[in-house]
C-alpha cells in the first residue's frame, strides 16, 4: 500500500526535516517524497496534530511463545506492538524453554520475518535464568541475540555478575539486569510503606532495588564493560545511576512508561491489575522518575509488557502474578504522565534514538530514498483501550476503560503498512 501523510511533524534528530511539518509519500515501503507538494496514494492520512517518527523500540516485553502461548504468542505480541507504535521489540528470554540456545534465537528471528514488527531475541545470561551457570553467550551473539539478560529474574550472585560483565567484553556485549534483592522482597506484594501497612500486605522495600543498583555499579567500575539497568523505580537508585554516569561508567537505564502513573497511595487497593514488580512506589519516587527522564539519567522508556490470563490475575491479591500488559498503552501513558516534565521531542527520543543506541541497532532515517521504519501518531488524540479491542492475549491492564491521550495511527516497517 502506498500512503501519503499530509502535514506531518517529523521527529528524527538526524533528519534535515526534524520538527518540520511536511508532506510525506511512502511507496512500496520506501520514502519517496518529503516536501510541500500534494501526491496521489492509495491512502491519505491527516490529523490536526499528525506526527511521524522513526519506528519505536521497546526494550522489555514478554513474548509468551514458546511455552506460554495461552498468555501471548509471537503473532499476538507483534500485533499488540504494532498497535502501540512499536516496530521493534526486545523479547525477554523468560519462556519455556528459556532462550539460551542458538535454536531458540533462530526460532524467534525466523518467526519475526513474516511479521510487521521485528522481534529481537535477548539471550539468557545464565542457564534457565536461575542465576548460576553462564550460558554460551558468544554462540548466542553469533546466532543473533542483541543483548543478554535473565529478564524478569534479577541476577542475585555477585560472582555471576562479575563473570558475566567480564565475559561480555569479549564481543562488546550488553548486560541487562533488573535490580532486586530477592531475599528482601520475598512474599512482598506492593511497595513497602504506610499504604502497605494499612492494607496489611507485606511490602517490597525500595532498599531491595537500591542495594542491587549500588552493587552492580560497583562491580561495573571494577570489571568494565556495559550495563543496562532495567525498570528502575526508586529515587535513590536513580541518584546512584546519575552519579555513576557522571563518573564515566558505561551504564544506561530505563523505566516502565506506567511506573509514575500511580503511587502506592493512588493504586486501586487489592486490584490485581495494579500488582507489578517493581511496584508503584511513593510520590517522591514518581517525582524522581520525572526528573531522571528530564535530565537524561533515565535513557529509555519501556512497556514492561507482561501479559497474563484469567487464572493468573483473577485471584486474591497475594496469589496473583505480577505484571501489566502495556504495549498498546505505553506511549499514551507516558504522554499523559510526563506531559509537564518531558517535551514530546525528548519522549520520542527515549522510544527511538536512545534504545537503538543502547542495543547497537541501526538508526532509521527519514529522508527521500530511505526504507521506511516509521511510527505515525497523534499526541493530542484521545482514545479508550478496552479488553474487547486489545490485540494482546492478556487481560491484565489497569487502563481498560480509561480515556487516554496520545493515539498511534499506524506503523510502516519491512514493507508492511499497518493503520488504525
Amino acid at each position: 500500500m502506498n500512503i501519503f501523510l499530509r502535514a506531518a511533524t517529523i521527529f528524527q534528530p538526524s533528519s534535515p526535516f526534524h520538527l518540520q511539518r511536511q508532506n510525506i509519500l511512502i511507496e512500496q515501503g520506501q520514502i519517496t517524497y518529503i516536501g510541500p507538494d500534494e501526491k496521489q496514494a492509495d491512502k491519505t492520512l491527516e490529523a490536526d496534530n499528525l506526527c511521524v517518527s522513526a519506528g519505536w523500540v521497546d526494550m522489555f516485553a514478554l513474548p509468551g511463545e514458546p511455552g506460554f502461548e495461552h498468555k501471548e504468542d509471537l503473532q499476538s505480541i507483534a500485533a499488540a506492538a504494532a498497535a502501540g507504535g512499536f516496530t521493534e521489540v526486545l523479547c525477554m528470554p523468560n519462556v519455556h524453554p528459556v532462550v539460551q540456545t542458538k535454536g531458540a534465537i533462530n526460532y524467534i528471528k525466523n518467526r519475526s520475518q513474516e511479521l510487521p514488527v521485528t522481534l529481537h531475541p535477548a539471550g539468557a545470561v545464565t542457564t534457565d535464568a536461575t542465576g548460576k551457570e553462564l550460558t554460551e553467550m558468544i554462540d548466542l551473539k553469533k546466532a543473533g541475540a542483541v543483548a543478554f539478560t535473565d529478564g524478569t529474574q534479577p541476577i542475585q550472585g555477585t560472582e555471576v555478575m562479575v563473570k558475566a560483565l567480564q565475559y561480555l567484553q569479549l564481543f562488546d556485549g550488553l548486560l541487562i539486569n533488573r535490580p532486586e534483592d530477592a531475599k528482601l522482597t520475598a512474599f512482598g506484594q506492593m511497595h513497602e510503606g504506610i499504604a502497605s501497612t494499612r492494607l496489611g500486605l507485606k511490602g517490597l522495600p525500595a532498599l531491595a532495588e537500591e542495594t542491587i543498583v549500588a552493587r552492580d555499579l560497583q562491580l561495573l567500575a571494577y570489571t568494565g564493560g556495559k550495563l543496562h539497568i532495567s525498570m528502575v523505580s526508586t529515587k535513590a537508585a536513580i541518584e546512584s545511576i546519575r552519579k555513576a554516569k557522571a563518573d564515566g561508567l558505561q551504564v544506561t537505564c530505563d523505566v516502565a512508561s506506567y511506573q509514575a502513573a500511580f503511587t502506592d497511595e493512588t493504586m486501586a487497593p487489592f486490584d490485581t491489575n495494579y500488582k507489578v514488580n517493581p511496584p508503584f512506589r511513593s510520590a517522591a519516587d514518581a517525582e524522581a522518575i520525572k526528573q531522571g527522564l528530564a535530565d537524561g539519567t533515565i535513557d529509555a522508556l519501556v512497556s514492561g509488557h507482561q501479559p497474563h490470563d484469567t487464572e493468573a490475575k483473577n485471584l486474591e491479591f497475594d496469589l496473583a502474578d505480577f505484571g501489566i500488559m502495556n504495549l498498546e498503552t505505553a506511549f499514551a501513558i507516558a504522554n499523559q504522565t510526563f506531559a509537564d516534565s518531558l517535551p514530546l521531542e525528548k519522549l520520542i527520543e527515549k522510544l527511538t534514538v536512545n534504545p537503538r543506541n543502547i542495543l547497537q541497532l541501526p538508526q532509521p532515517g527519514i529522508s527521500e530514498g530511505e526504507v521506511a521504519n516509521l511510527t505515525i501518531f497523534d499526541p493530542s488524540q484521545y482514545w479508550t483501550p478496552t479488553l474487547a479491542t486489545t490485540r494482546s492475549k492478556g487481560i491484565n491492564s489497569p487502563f481498560f476503560g480509561q480515556q487516554l491521550k496520545g493515539k498511534v495511527l499506524g506503523i510502516v516497517h519491512k514493507g508492511h503498512v499497518v493503520l488504525y
